[in-house]
């Protein structure tokens, strides 16, 4: 009942607006009235469409449910997290690249040198550099200095994927 008051006073705008064309231009009264009930036409239209609507809500077909697999979150672990901000802060300046992907890549050196090779990074750089090889012994030497522009180019996704692997081989 609601719907149909609704609908009647949609319609009150339009007839008025006929009521009007009408009494200004009685020569153009069968266009008027077409144009009233296109006007009229739709708005029952959208009425249908809104009962249609209400009476079927609208929600996926089993189908469509069916294909969709349920969303598993899984908590990060705040190492990994931190370390993939460091990668991706370290590939666009110098600064982060020294400061933050450094120490890191130092520490791994530093463990993986002393437990497969027995290597002290700092106690014996001349062996450590032929074990790690340039690419690595370049970011990880402790005498390297700091970046000259803080805001240089960091380093390429190539070059740190060759040093992960060097790191690995050792």
């Amino acid at each position: 009942m609601r719907r149909a008051w609704r609908v009647t006073e949609l319609l009150a705008l339009p007839t008025l607006g006929l009521a009007v064309a009408l009494a200004l231009a009685r020569d153009r009264a069968e266009l008027a009235v077409h144009v009233w009930l296109l006007v009229a036409l739709g708005l029952a239209m959208l009425a249908c469409m809104g009962v249609i609507r209400s009476a079927y809500p609208s929600a996926p077909s089993p189908f469509s449910a069916s294909l969709r697999r349920p969303r598993v979150t899984v908590d990060r672990p705040r190492d990994l997290a931190r370390l993939e901000r460091e990668v991706s802060m370290a590939g666009s300046a110098a600064f982060d690249l020294h400061y933050r992907l450094r120490p890191t890549l130092v520490e791994l050196a530093t463990s993986v040198l002393s437990t497969r090779r027995g290597i002290d990074l700092e106690q014996e750089p001349e062996r450590a550099r032929a074990v790690l090889g340039d690419d690595v012994w370049d970011l990880v030497r402790p005498d390297r200095p700091p970046p000259p522009e803080r805001l240089g180019v960091g380093i390429d996704a190539a070059h740190l994927e060759r040093v992960v692997s060097a790191l690995e081989q050792v």
